[in-house]
């Protein structure tokens, strides 16, 4: 498995590129309809996509990763290199949003890639890695807490105000 950034070209994001991260959010209708990411969770266009991508890269030191597997999207992982409010004092890197293909879930990618997106924080000298689970999805708490994340806190998201448990995983 590969992890690729996911590099706008002259401001945009490639077409076809663009339809097959439509095609993996679309798989995962459940989980948008637990965050209300979108309005109608079973028809998630490109546009919106698209839009959601925008925001999450507006956020300096903001990066999206797709992870490929024999060549097919499986995977995204959305990163930040900091806290986006600098008065936090936070001085971890983040994981916004780990989205693995439905249709592949159980199979070991959720993993893999969370492992990948670790071993990229380390290697640039991280000394440890948050991320925000939504108190209303045990399943992903359960994910986060199997790879060795521990909880710090609960808090309201910054974006919609949903409950959440802030979590940590030391590098």
């Amino acid at each position: 498995m590969i992890l690729q950034p996911l590099v706008p070209v002259d401001g945009a994001l490639p077409g076809p590129v663009l339809t097959e991260i439509a095609a993996l959010y679309a798989t995962n209708h459940a989980f948008f309809e637990l965050s209300g990411d979108f309005p109608d969770p079973r028809r998630i266009t490109v546009e919106q996509v698209a839009a959601a991508l925008a925001d999450e890269l507006a956020h300096e030191g903001a990066e999206v990763l797709l992870a490929r597997s024999a060549g097919r999207l499986v995977g995204l992982a959305a990163t930040l290199a900091h806290h986006p409010d600098p008065a936090s004092g936070d001085p971890d890197p983040w994981i916004g949003l780990l989205l693995i293909d439905a249709t592949a879930h159980r199979t070991g990618y959720g993993r893999a890639v969370a492992g990948l997106v670790e071993d990229r924080f380390r290697a640039a000298g991280r000394s440890g890695v948050r991320i925000a689970v939504l108190d209303d999805n045990p399943a992903g708490l359960a994910f986060w807490r199997s790879r060795g994340y521990t909880s710090l806190r609960h808090a309201r998201d910054r974006e919609h105000g949903r409950e959440c448990t802030v979590m940590r995983k030391a590098l």
